[in-house]
């Protein structure tokens, strides 16, 4: 059975990627322009549109709900394009850290946009944000297609390797301009339709936050299943968590939805993390490749120092070769 915490290094496949001139050790970040200033206003949460959200958009159906808000369909007044639209209501924002938090989800989305000059083809973009009386309104592109999570189970390798690299370029993306998602999970990632080539998105960055080359954090967040072990134990953490999370959700793609941390209570999940070795030995894994499972092993190395970054998986064979075969 494969063991998180002892992977070796295989010759070939690790020489494929250290000669790789892209993946050379170092920071994953460029000179970044400046993120965006929060609002004059200390009456205003947030630095958003000046129009009213329905002098601009209709809204249509409700498309689904979370714990701090409810989304929609809306369509452009001017161009009767549809997009969504997240309104998230103040009654929720209980406390200066909430009204935080939701600041620098807006300025995330927006940095992005501005330093990709329009934006990333697998990051979902945000088309403006607003305020009113009773919520905030983030407008962002319109994802029809459901989660990942409900077409995991349905790919063979070639197409999991596939969608593998539209998650790990999304992330050295934000990586490499200094934005660490920290909440990676198949619901994050929406396809824009219902058909089998589908564009796919990253979405919900509200638990994203800025960071510099170097810079560490020490806060649980996250969702349980998909945390990695250095954030568990409360030890200072980087952009790596971000690749044990991608990690994971390539090795749920390859085993047909199978979860490798199961439990009963939260708690019982971190112990797994923790302790319990992947299993690569029952069905389907004897059928998957061995540059597939040795991604994923050195995905899920349970040392941040000797887990890869997002540019050394975007080299790896499997990634590399596998998902670009006709």
């Amino acid at each position: 059975m494969g063991n998180t915490c002892s992977v070796g290094q295989s010759n070939s496949i690790s020489n494929a990627i250290l000669m790789c001139p892209s993946c050379s050790p170092g920071d994953d970040q460029k000179s970044l322009p400046p993120v965006p200033n929060p609002p004059a206003n200390p009456n205003q949460c947030m630095k958003t549109g000046h129009h009213n959200l329905k002098e601009l958009y209709r809204l249509g159906r409700k498309l689904g709900q979370g714990q701090f808000g409810t989304t929609f369909v809306c369509v452009e007044k001017e161009t009767g394009k549809k997009y969504a639209c997240k309104s998230i209501s103040k009654k929720t924002l209980t406390t200066k850290k909430d009204v935080e938090d939701v600041r620098r989800e807006i300025q995330i989305m927006q940095y992005l946009v501005a330093v990709a000059r329009g934006h990333h083809p697998n990051v979902i973009t945000i088309k403006g944000a607003y305020e009113d009386a009773k919520a905030i309104h983030l407008v962002m592109e319109l994802c029809e297609g459901g989660q990942l999570f409900d077409r995991i189970g349905h790919y063979t390798e070639k197409k999991a390797a596939e969608i593998a690299r539209m998650i790990v370029d999304a992330v050295e993306t934000c990586h490499s301009l200094g934005v660490m998602h920290r909440d990676l999970k198949p619901e994050n990632f929406m396809f824009v339709n219902r058909k089998e080539d589908s564009p796919l998105k990253m979405i919900d960055f509200g638990f994203s936050v800025f960071f510099k080359p170097g810079e560490t954090f020490d806060d649980l967040v996250g969702s349980p299943h998909y945390i990695a072990p250095e954030v568990v134990l409360g030890k200072p953490y980087g952009p790596k968590a971000d690749v044990w999370s991608a990690g994971l959700i390539i090795y749920i793609m390859l085993s047909g939805g199978k979860f490798p941390f199961l439990a009963e209570t939260v708690v019982g999940v971190f112990e797994k993390i923790l302790y319990t070795e992947l299993d690569f030995l029952s069905d389907p894994w004897p059928s998957v490749s061995e540059s597939a499972k040795d991604l994923v092993k050195k995905m899920l190395v349970r040392d941040p120092k000797r887990r890869l970054t997002t540019r050394q998986v975007l080299c790896h064979p499997w990634i590399d070769c596998v998902a670009r075969k006709p």
